[in-house]
């Protein structure tokens, strides 16, 4: 079954930062979050078995599944690789996933972050593509393909071996088209000359992409005064044809209600515009920055319970805002309140390493934090 992009949302709500109340997902909030999303005509959402430690697809049951009908929306989760150590796992995991989100099918499944190394391995190795082949037969899932952190060789040559994937979904902004690691522009060219969907992640690059200098936010403002720095960043992906949904990790009912209203206002980069976010890349890039995106894949498995997306965004605002004070602030406070361990407190395990998508050398990044906060 094709997917007609005319027919799908370009917003997509993703439910990876839901906003937190007392240390747990603020159900209320969320609620009335997708209640603003759906009232808009938007409905698409996208979910992960791992997602906030197991409870993301809760959420999506409770918030989503058990509130509207079910044709009105579109559900979408994905197949982890590293929780998996038997191909029993796979069916495991699926009807965990099925229990979880309260439903009897997913519109959208993927097969998660398959990138160069473990990953891919485990996915051949438990024959994951045919069998997400036969839970489409089976009526479980309707759309399958994948969500990719690789290299664009890895790419070809899964796209080569996998005729059947109907879409993938990748990481893609303005900031990483060029990026040598993540190399967003070479991926999307694959796929599109392929004519394969797009499901984009990242579009804010995990909100790097909101929060600029002010000398960057004003070259924005200078061009449209009126517009949020957000909108720019998801503009520019919304542009790109071949794009079948942009996934927005929406945190408080105010991002929802800015992302609405770029998307049911939406007007595509002007050629002025896309002037203007060339020369804001290049000021970027002469700022040295950890790209992290705060997946946080990173941290369940830290034996020291270090929060290291919060480590290196404490890093970031010290070597963008040229400042101090703020951000060994908020370090301290993430230390003291136990919500980290100190960053000199890594052991050089690796783990965070093995499951870092954006291949970030987190143990010398660590080295340097704590030279920088301890």
């Amino acid at each position: 079954m094709s997917i007609n992009l005319n027919e799908m949302p370009k917003l997509g709500f993703g439910l990876m930062r839901l906003p937190q109340k007392d240390d747990a997902i603020d159900m209320a909030q969320v609620c009335r979050m997708v209640d603003a999303y759906m009232a808009a005509g938007l409905n698409y959402f996208d979910t992960a078995y791992v997602y906030h430690k197991g409870k993301s697809e809760s959420a999506a049951g409770e918030a989503l599944v058990k509130r509207y009908p079910r044709d009105s929306f579109y559900l979408a989760t994905k197949l982890p690789a590293w929780e998996m150590h038997c191909a029993e796992d796979r069916d495991r995991i699926f009807n965990e996933q099925l229990a979880r989100a309260c439903t009897d099918y997913f519109d959208f499944y993927l097969l998660h972050s398959v990138e160069d190394g473990s990953n891919a391995e485990t996915y051949d190795k438990y024959d994951c593509f045919n069998w997400g082949m036969q839970k489409k037969a089976e009526g479980k899932i309707r759309h399958f393909g994948f969500s990719f952190h690789g290299s664009p060789e890895l790419l070809e040559r899964l796209l080569d071996q996998h005729p059947e994937v109907e879409f993938v979904q990748i990481q893609l902004n303005y900031a990483d088209w060029t990026n040598p690691v993540v190399q967003s522009g070479r991926l999307y060219e694959i796929l599109h000359a392929r004519n394969i969907p797009m499901v984009i992640m990242e579009p804010v690059k995990g909100g790097i992409l909101v929060s600029l200098t002010p000398e960057l936010e004003a070259k924005f403002k200078a061009v449209r005064p009126e517009s949020s720095i957000a909108s720019w960043a998801l503009r520019f992906v919304a542009s790109l044809p071949g794009v079948m949904t942009i996934l927005s990790g929406m945190s408080s009912e105010e991002q929802m209600a800015d992302n609405l209203h770029t998307f049911t206002h939406f007007e595509p980069l002007t050629e002025k515009e896309r002037e203007t976010i060339d020369e804001v890349r290049a000021i970027m890039l002469n700022v040295p920055q950890i790209g992290c995106t705060a997946c946080r894949y990173c941290t369940d498995g830290c034996p020291m319970g270090i929060a290291i997306p919060d480590v290196f965004k404490a890093v970031n605002t010290m070597k963008l805002y040229n400042e101090t004070f703020r951000p060994k602030n908020f370090y301290k406070g993430l230390v003291s309140s136990g919500k980290s361990g100190a960053a000199s407190a890594c052991i050089q395990c690796g783990q965070c390493e093995s499951v870092c998508p954006q291949h970030l050398p987190i143990i010398q990044l660590l080295q340097e934090a704590s030279g920088m906060l301890d």
